[in-house]
């Protein structure tokens, strides 16, 4: 009788080593998950205001087309 019950606690004492890396594992999965959002955004955010510069710089660049070659 005591040796199924020494394997149920060392069975039991398996489990809870096992599950307090993947804690940690599952803490840092959500720490890297927001900054990846972040990262994206912020990347959004990027593309979104180069391209209101490249048009800004598209409008210059035809009236500077339209105007011809000054001599």
């Amino acid at each position: 009788m005591l040796w199924p019950m020494i394997a149920i606690a060392l069975g039991f004492l398996g489990l809870v080593v096992l599950a307090v890396p993947a804690v940690r594992v599952f803490t840092e999965v959500r720490r890297l998950s927001r900054q990846v959002a972040d990262a994206s955004l912020r990347i959004g955010q990027a593309a979104g205001d180069l391209e209101a510069a490249a048009t800004g710089l598209a409008r210059s660049g035809e009236a500077l087309g339209q105007a011809g070659p000054q001599a």
